[in-house]
C-alpha cells in the first residue's frame, strides 16, 4: 500500500498544535522543506527537539511556532549565533531544556527502548550543575549513577535521499540522529529527494535506515534539505546561512525574509522556482553519488 502523500497534506494530518516534534538530520539532510510547510500552516505552541538546532529552527522560532526547545548546542554552523533563538530565549518567550549531544542521544535511546531513563557514565559538567542531574543507585553494585529522562516525541520529521512508496527510507553519508529520533517517536513522517516504486530498491538494503512499517507517510521533495546539503546530491548553500545571520538581527528582517521565501510562496516547488534552475544546478555535486548508489 502506497504511503506517498503531498507535503502539505502529510504535515496537516500528522502535526498539530502543542505537539512535541523532533526534526532530525545532523549537518546534512535537515528537513527544511517540511519545516517551511509547518510555518505556512501556522502551527503554534510546539515543543521542538533537535540535537543541533540551526538555521531551520531559528526560522521556525522567528515564525512563532515554538514555546519550548529541547536541544544540545544552538548556532549557525560556521557562521555565528541564531538571532531569533537568542531573542526569544532572552525575552522569556522560549523555554529551554539544554543537554549535551551525548545526553540528547541517550534520551532518544531510552525512548526507543521503552525505558524511562538512560544511565550515564559521565562526570558533571556546567549544564548538569546548572539544571541538576538526577541520580539513581545501581541495583547490582549500589553505584550512584547519573541518568537522563527518555524522550518520546509525538512526531519525527526526517529527510532522506531515497524512499520507496511503501515508506522504506534510505540514507547514505552521515547518519546523525535520524535512526534514534525516528525509533523514539510515536509517528514518523519523511520527505525524500526521490520516491521509487515499491520493491525497486531492494538492492540498496545496506542503505535502508528506517523500515516502511514504522513510517506514516512519505513525500517526494527535491532539494528538500536546502539550504543544508544531501550527501552525493547537492552542497550546502553557505551564502544563505551567511545572509540569514545579517538580515535576522532584527525582527523586521526576519519577518521580511519569511514573508518573501516561506509564507509568500505556496509550496516548496514554488520556493525552488523562485531560486531558479541555474542556481540549484550550481549546488549539485559532481561526484555522481546518487547514480552510483542506484547502480551498485
Amino acid at each position: 500500500m502506497s504511503k506517498q502523500q503531498e507535503l502539505a497534506d502529510l504535515i496537516r494530518e500528522s502535526i498539530q498544535d502543542h505537539m512535541t516534534v523532533y526534526m532530525a538530520g545532523f549537518s546534512h539532510l535537515i528537513p527544511f522543506a517540511a519545516g517551511h510547510e509547518m510555518i505556512r500552516q501556522n502551527l503554534r505552541h510546539l515543543t521542538l527537539c533537535r540535537a543541533t538546532p540551526d538555521l531551520l529552527y531559528d526560522q521556525m522560532i522567528a515564525a512563532g511556532l515554538a514555546d519550548r526547545l529541547a536541544f544540545s548546542y544552538a548556532g549557525n554552523p560556521g557562521v555565528g549565533l541564531l538571532p531569533a533563538f537568542r531573542h526569544a530565549a532572552e525575552s522569556g518567550l522560549l523555554a529551554l531544556d539544554e543537554y549535551t549531544h551525548a545526553e540528547m542521544i541517550c534520551r532518544l535511546e531510552a525512548g526507543a527502548a521503552g525505558l524511562p531513563f538512560w544511565p550515564l557514565a559521565a562526570e558533571d559538567n556546567d549544564l548538569s550543575r546548572l539544571r541538576g542531574r538526577p541520580r539513581v543507585a545501581c541495583p547490582f553494585t549500589g553505584q550512584d549513577v547519573a541518568v537522563v529522562p527518555a524522550l518520546n516525541p509525538d512526531v519525527a520529521v526526517l529527510h532522506v535521499q531515497m524512499a520507496d512508496d511503501e515508506g522504506n527510507l534510505y540514507v547514505w553519508g552521515l547518519p546523525g540522529d535520524i535512526k534514534e529520533a525516528a525509533l523514539a517517536s510515536r509517528v514518523i513522517v519523511a520527505t525524500a529527494e526521490k520516491v521509487h516504486p515499491a520493491d525497486s530498491l531492494r538492492h540498496l538494503r545496506d542503505y535502508l535506515m528506517i523500515p516502511g512499517f514504522r513510517v506514516k507517510g512519505v513525500t517526494e521533495v527535491p532539494f528538500g534539505a536546502h539550504p543544508s546539503y544531501a550527501t552525493g546530491l547537492y552542497e550546502r548553500d553557505t551564502r544563505l546561512y551567511q545572509e540569514w545571520t545579517q538580515l535576522a538581527k532584527t525582527d523586521e528582517g526576519r519577518q521580511a525574509w519569511l514573508d518573501d521565501w516561506v509564507r509568500g510562496v505556496p509550496s516548496h516547488a514554488a520556493y525552488l522556482a523562485k531560486l531558479g534552475e541555474n542556481y540549484l544546478d550550481a549546488l549539485k555535486t559532481r561526484e555522481g553519488g546518487f547514480n552510483r548508489a542506484l547502480s551498485s
